[in-house]
Order: structure tokens, then sequence, then C-alpha cells
């Protein structure tokens, strides 16, 4: 069984093999039996070793010998604000970062917008990186939500753990494409509310956990 910090590691490669990030891009955390574990600053995700993951603390602080992710401020204000978050990634992908650079949100044009918690997928305002600011607009557009775009920035999605995590946000670049595709054949026929509540609905029937019984 592997330990929080493997999985971490786990998780980020997967998110770079996927395409969704390049280099040191993004970044991904997770809530574990430690605390806040989150991947370090300028450290390609391939020479990632357990040891070199940095615990972080409520108040801002950290331990270990690297310094944690540059965007460890909204990672920590998330699991301080979402108890139920147990894993974030953000990244920089190519159709989720175009949209965000465009200060556009996905709107109703897919059900699976519904997998997000409601009928769009909001663009956070634009504020610097690693900043309180970026902090405080990312939760605004996380209100109700478990995924946003960043303005000129890229995209992040949270999860119950940081595998449910990464397939969020590799859903969410998928959506994002879906949505830059239907604007180049004339745009979408965008879901009604109704149509959307109906597809929440659908949704959390469909989805439920699978046991097999």
């Amino acid at each position: 069984m592997l330990s929080d910090r493997e999985n971490l590691i786990a998780a980020a490669r997967a998110m770079a093999a996927r395409g969704l990030s390049i280099g040191t891009s993004g970044n991904v955390s997770l809530r574990g039996a430690e605390g806040i574990l989150i991947t370090p600053s300028a450290v390609p995700y391939e020479a990632l070793t357990p040891e070199m993951i940095p615990l972080l603390r409520p108040d801002g602080s950290f331990e270990g010998r690297f310094r944690p992710s540059s965007e460890w401020r909204f990672h920590l204000d998330i699991y301080l604000s979402r108890p139920s978050a147990g894993g974030i990634v953000h990244h920089h992908a190519p159709y989720c970062t175009a949209l965000s650079v465009a200060r556009r949100e996905i709107p109703a044009c897919h059900y699976m917008i519904t997998r997000f918690g409601g009928g769009s997928v909001r663009c956070a305002d634009y504020a610097l990186f690693g900043t309180e600011a970026l902090s405080k607009a990312i939760l605004n557009a996380l209100e109700g939500r478990t995924a946003c775009l960043m303005a000129n920035h890229g995209g992040l999605a949270l999860g119950r753990d940081v595998f449910a995590a990464l397939g969020a946000a590799t859903e969410l670049e998928a959506l994002a494409q879906q949505y830059m595709l239907s604007l180049q054949a004339g745009g979408p026929v965008l879901l009604s509310d109704q149509e959307i509540e109906d597809a929440t609905n659908q949704f959390a029937t469909a989805y439920r956990p699978n046991t097999g019984g």
C-alpha cells in the first residue's frame, strides 16, 4: 500500500503523463494522515521522492527541506473551507488555459458540467500567482462548485482524494476542449436550467458508487 507521499507523487506524474502540465507547471496536494502534503516548487515531477514533499501547517508554514509550491496558499485555504476536499489538482492544460486567457467560463454546453456542481464552471478573477488575492478569487469561483478556471492562468479541480481530484481535472480539460470545438462549429446550444437540474439528479443516481450488488 502506497503512503500519502507516494500517492501524491503518483498523481503528479500522472498529471504530467496526461498532458495536463508541462515541465514543473501546476501543482498537486492532498489531505493525509500527516496533514496537507503538496508538491514542492520548481522540482520536475519525475525527480520527486517522498522525503522531498513538504508538509503544510495551518498557519502557512511548512516542514521539510524543500519549499512548497508557490501556490500553496490557495491549496491551504481550500482545505480550510472545504472539509470534504481530500485532494486538489491545479494544471495549465491547453484548453482550460486558453479559456482562462480569454477569461471565459464554461457554460452549460454538456450535461457533464453538472459533475462540477452546477450549470457552469466559473473563471476566477485574475490576481498574481501565489497571493492572498488569488486565493480569495478562487474561493469565490468555487462557491457551490468543485472546479474553476483561473483567469490568465489555468484550471483547478477538487476531489475526495488526490486521484479523484486528478480524474476531475482531466474531465475539466476534456469539457474545455469540447466547448472550444463547439465554438468553432458555430457555438453550442446551451442546456436549460431544467435540463441541468434533471441531469444533476440523474448524475447522482447513475454515478453513485458501484458495489456490484
